[in-house]
């Protein structure tokens, strides 16, 4: 068992303007998003299954070719290998949580 104190975790913008901190776990990946306005997620896929979890701000969503405008209560879940891109209508906080653990975050 163990504790992690986001303030204890250093800071690390992943895509331009994407800001993210990372827990990890044996399993899991858990990232906190800092998200400016206007700030583009490229289409991209991955081997980790993800659910977005959006806590503040408004995100253009594009699954599988299907764009959809998600608001503060909204969780998106994205099965394994399935494009996927966004865009930061506001500034976002957004939850992540992938499996398996994203090494590429460590």
């Amino acid at each position: 068992m163990s504790y992690v104190n986001l303030d204890d975790l250093t800071e690390k913008e992943v895509v331009k303007g994407f800001k993210g901190k990372f827990v990890h776990s044996k399993n899991i990946t858990i990232a906190h998003w800092s998200i400016d306005s206007g700030s583009l997620l490229p289409l991209h896929k991955h081997i980790h299954e993800q659910v977005v979890n959006l806590i503040k701000g408004k995100l253009e969503f594009t699954m599988n070719g299907e764009t959809k405008i998600i608001e503060p209560g909204t969780n998106v879940i994205i099965p394994s290998n399935i494009e996927h891109s966004g865009k930061a209508l506001t500034d976002c906080y957004i939850i992540d949580v992938f499996y398996p653990v994203r090494e590429d975050y460590k």
